[in-house]
């Protein structure tokens, strides 16, 4: 049950601070602050991976699904907006 505290605590503590941290970021960085939460996402899905790995109670797994979900989430969501927002930038053909 410690392990479960410790989490949730770290989680939110997390949280607070990433949400500190990204609504002080200005709108013209919004691509590469995405690449980096994109880095983020897929770190916490390994970090999800690795608790599978271990003998854990089925609520620490639960919450290993829930992040992994969360994160998957958040990164192909993250990889798409990034794409169309690249796509911007691009010069159309002449033929268009």
């Amino acid at each position: 049950m410690a392990e479960l505290i410790l989490m949730v605590s770290t989680f939110a503590v997390s949280f607070l601070i990433g949400y500190i941290l990204i609504s002080r970021v200005p709108p013209r960085l919004h691509t590469p602050l995405m690449s980096m939460t994109n880095a983020i996402s897929a770190v916490t899905i390994v970090g999800g991976i690795v608790l599978f790995a271990g003998n854990v109670e089925s609520l620490a797994k639960l919450l290993g699904v829930v992040a992994v979900a969360l994160a998957a989430f958040n990164m192909v969501g993250g990889f798409a907006i990034t794409d169309r927002m690249l796509r911007l930038f691009k010069k159309k053909s002449e033929s268009s």
